[in-house]
């Protein structure tokens, strides 16, 4: 599973780099230049391509219109992607203002929050109550939700929206929840990353 996850994350490195060599001007692409560009071998680049049969020519590399279709497909960014917001405070308003998800293919289409106060149904990107939130999954066919909800919360909304037909989940609540069985759950913590940074910013100024 970790080196599943570890391959996809890669794929999105490489997409992003196609994007930037075809606004150079590039057509073709081999795998040393991915490699180069993700901080990988080539011979990674190409056994990451091989799990999904994307194939390439040795001499010729690979067309770079032709590969990001092949990489936009296998990450689902070959359609529309909607998602929602459970949580309407710093992080989840945050998320929801942030214009960088529509150009790669994902649509918040709603907040939803418990507070009255922060409930605004006829907003371009409305905050609905989070009573409402099952009949607008179901109604949308929304999978994909992003808690970003206090912690004495995250596990009983993330039971809810579970029950309520979601299959995946990015936590922003700083603490690692049970999924249910059927439900993938990617947990981000903020502080534990910022903690991480500070140790190794002080070890290597150690160092010096």
């Amino acid at each position: 599973m970790i080196t599943a996850k570890n391959c996809i994350i890669r794929l999105s490195r490489y997409k992003n780099a196609l994007y930037r060599l075809q606004t150079l001007g590039f057509v073709k692409v081999f795998s040393d230049n991915l490699a180069d560009a993700v901080g990988v071998t080539a011979a990674v680049v190409r056994k990451d391509f091989s799990v999904f049969g994307i194939s390439g020519n040795k001499k010729g590399g690979y067309q770079i219109e032709i590969l990001l279709e092949k990489i936009n497909s296998i990450l689902g960014k070959d359609r529309l992607q909607k998602v929602i917001v459970i949580g309407a405070g710093h992080i989840g308003s945050a998320l929801m203002r942030y214009r960088g998800f529509e150009k790669e293919g994902i649509k918040i289409a709603a907040g939803f929050d418990i507070d009255p106060a922060k409930i605004n149904r006829y907003n371009a990107l409305p905050i609905l109550p989070l009573e409402e939130v099952k009949d607008f999954i179901k109604s949308q066919g929304i999978k994909i939700a992003i808690l970003a909800v206090p912690d004495i919360a995250a596990q009983e909304v993330l039971d809810l929206v579970c029950s309520c037909g979601i299959k995946g989940i990015l936590n922003f609540a700083p603490l690692r929840l049970i999924s249910p069985e059927g439900c993938i759950v990617n947990n981000v913590n903020l502080e534990i990353e910022l903690e991480n940074l500070i140790y190794f910013v002080n070890v290597a100024e150690k160092t010096k």
